[in-house]
């Protein structure tokens, strides 16, 4: 099936550029690792808006800055101002967008959330949890991708997403669980906590894949292929980052719920 695997060494390059990029400002922190996500929650609000409105591009342009700058101008304000900042790109792009509103205002304040949870992640728990998210989502994407294409079988949900399998599912899940066994076994979450983690973990990868879903789910109503054409063998930020907008989000919610305590490698 050589079809199967033409986009391979061209995921495989810009993924690795990516992954370089992201492990260097996740280590960096602060004002660095802030930035980047402001930036890639600043790209994603334009191809979101260039998919529900084509037909604006200036609106495109400049709700992506406005939510960039809203991320960075949450993270500088008491508690009580974060949320009525992170939605405010969503209200003004509410007013600029036509009969798909609905849809971009729910997609516009989950990446808007999203990415300033992940900012808020480094800073508030450290770069061990971070890294361990990161790598939940990466393994399920990974897992899933040579799952789907050595083993096949029927698929997930055709109508959403037509080339997952269940196969790539079950595969994106065993992966995570292994990630987190081996994120307990080298911190200081293991101790007594293992099992635990790892069923946890699965819970990550499977709201990554409902992000993932979500994002096919709209590019199916909106008749496009990809979110846009930024990197080669993936698509757009999108397309590339909609897992981990779910995982981030789902994470968000956890955070409110249970103590998580710092670790460290």
């Amino acid at each position: 099936m050589p079809g199967s695997w033409e986009d391979l060494r061209t995921r495989l390059a810009s993924g690795a550029a990516l992954a370089v990029l992201g492990v260097v400002m996740i280590g960096l922190g602060g004002p660095w690792f802030a930035g980047l996500a402001a930036a890639v929650v600043g790209v994603m609000i334009w191809e979101l808006t260039r998919m529900t409105a084509p037909d604006n591009r200036a609106a495109a342009v400049q709700l992506g800055m406005l939510a960039a700058s809203a991320v960075l101008l949450a993270r500088a304000l008491p508690g009580i101002y974060v949320l009525p900042v992170l939605l405010a790109p969503v209200l003004v792009g509410a007013g600029q967008i036509g009969r798909n509103r609905a849809l971009f205002v729910g997609f516009a304040a989950a990446i808007l959330l999203a990415g300033y949870a992940l900012s808020l992640f480094r800073d508030s728990y450290g770069m061990a949890w971070l890294a361990w998210l990161v790598l939940v989502v990466i393994a399920t994407d990974v897992a899933g991708y040579f799952a789907g294409r050595f083993i096949g079988g029927p698929k997930f949900w055709p109508r959403v997403s037509p080339k997952k399998t269940w196969s790539g599912t079950l595969g994106g899940w065993l992966a995570a669980l292994c990630v987190g066994l081996i994120f307990a076994a080298f911190t200081g979450a293991g101790a007594g906590a293992g099992v635990g983690l790892a069923a946890f973990s699965v819970l990550l990868s499977v709201a990554s894949q409902v992000g993932d879903l979500s994002e096919s789910a709209l590019k199916r109503r909106m008749g496009v292929k990809d979110s846009s054409a930024l990197l080669p063998g993936h698509g757009g930020l999108c397309d590339r980052f909609d897992g981990l907008m779910g995982a981030a989000l789902f994470m968000l919610l956890v955070a409110q719920l249970i103590y998580i305590p710092e670790v460290r490698f």
